[in-house]
């Protein structure tokens, strides 16, 4: 799904395309219609690769600093079934951050964007340890009004989520902070992806309600808007009461 906003950029890059038999270089193109790849060799190819993958056609698309991965819908034979994903590498000194600016704020909770939104305004963070099957990474974890952002001292570690996509958040104490994300988790198919966060500095309560606050109070409706209209009953004008004995207040 797209989000509607106003002026587009066509936005191209110089990339290795990478697969099992060496990989091959192209341009890749991103723009209003979608993500398109067309290989580029002084080799003449009988079947050059081409791809172009509307974005209703796009399940996930990764974007980190040099790296974009389109995860299609397409079955790969060769991994018994499981969804192709395409992998593209910027070459020399390309960075994809333009990509994620132009993507961040259109695409929905299908965009991964694994890299730390340097726009974020924070308004509180914690140093944080994020942890891993075969070890962890070190990094900030820093709330906006309308973004998380972990950002790691490890490449290809950091994450950005906007916070309306976020599937939920969790804590067993003040030292630990669990994130819910939409993002693909390898270790089990279709299923959501966890960040378990140790907090190295205590996560006050009030932080932690103001973050829960965040992300569900959209989605919760509001009493006022969804009660019927009641019109109000009748009410008989109250007796007429007799003046009491004056007081004398000499």
């Amino acid at each position: 799904m797209l989000l509607a906003l106003p002026v587009w950029a066509e936005l191209t890059y110089q990339v290795r395309h990478e697969h099992l038999r060496k990989g091959c270089t192209g341009v890749l193109r991103i723009d209003e219609r979608g993500i398109s790849f067309q290989e580029v060799s002084q080799k003449k190819k009988k079947r050059p690769h081409a791809f172009e993958w509307p974005y209703a056609e796009i399940q996930q698309l990764a974007i980190a600093p040099e790296e974009i991965r389109v995860l299609t819908y397409q079955d790969n034979r060769w991994k018994l079934g499981a969804d192709r994903e395409h992998r593209f590498r910027a070459l020399a000194a390309l960075s994809f951050g333009e990509a994620y600016a132009l993507l961040k704020d259109r695409l929905d909770q299908r965009l991964v964007a694994q890299l730390a939104d340097s726009d974020l305004a924070p308004l509180w963070q914690l140093p944080v340890k994020l942890l891993g099957r075969f070890g962890g990474s070190h990094g900030v974890l820093i709330v906006g009004a309308e973004r998380l952002v972990y950002r790691a001292e490890r490449p290809g570690a950091s994450r950005t989520w906007r916070l309306k996509d976020i599937e939920s958040v969790s804590s067993s104490g003040p030292f630990e902070l669990t994130v819910t994300t939409y993002e693909r988790a390898r270790a089990h198919y279709g299923s959501r992806k966890d960040f378990n966060f140790q907090l190295k500095e205590p996560l006050p309560e009030a932080r932690y309600n103001d973050l829960w606050r965040r992300l569900f109070r959209p989605a919760l409706p509001s009493l006022t808007a969804a009660a019927p209209a009641v019109a109000a009953a009748p009410t008989a004008a109250p007796a007429a009461v007799p003046p009491g004995p004056a007081v004398d207040t000499r």
